[in-house]
Parts: C-alpha cells; structure tokens; sequence
C-alpha cells in the first residue's frame, strides 16, 4: 500500500514540474506523448511493486519466431 501511494506521489510531483511549462509552450502533441508514457510507467511500477507478472516482450517475440527458427534449423541440419 505505502508502495502504491509512493509511486503515485512521484508520478504527481512529476507531472507538476513539467506540466506547466509544457501548456505554456503549447506543446500539444508532446503533452499527450508525456501523459500516456507517465500513465503507462506509473502503471507497470505499481503493477511490479504489487509483485503481478508483467510479461516480458522479448517471450513475444520468441514466441512468433520460434517456428520460423525452427524451419530454418531443420532446413540448415
């Protein structure tokens, strides 16, 4: 729980210090960039601090390969 509320408060305290001058500068596009990497970022921080498993993306990839991999190993062999 003390984890949780750690992770938020950082996650606002970030946003406090850079929000502002980013709506000052008008910075649209980089303003929804910055939202959906913090939200993205604050989300896997307290999904690992609550010890979830987060799938890596490199098993994805191993996943989707394999077989190709493995064609080409038969054929190689």
């Amino acid at each position: 729980m003390w984890k949780m509320i750690g992770i938020i408060s950082l996650g606002l305290i970030i946003v406090m210090a850079e929000v502002p001058s980013l709506i000052r500068k008008q910075e649209k596009k980089q303003l929804w960039v910055f939202g959906i990497l913090l939200i993205l970022g604050v989300g896997l921080s307290i999904a690992n601090a609550l010890n979830v498993h987060i799938p890596n993306p490199l098993e994805a990839l191993i996943f989707f390969y394999q077989p190709i991999s493995d064609v080409f190993m038969t054929w190689l062999s």
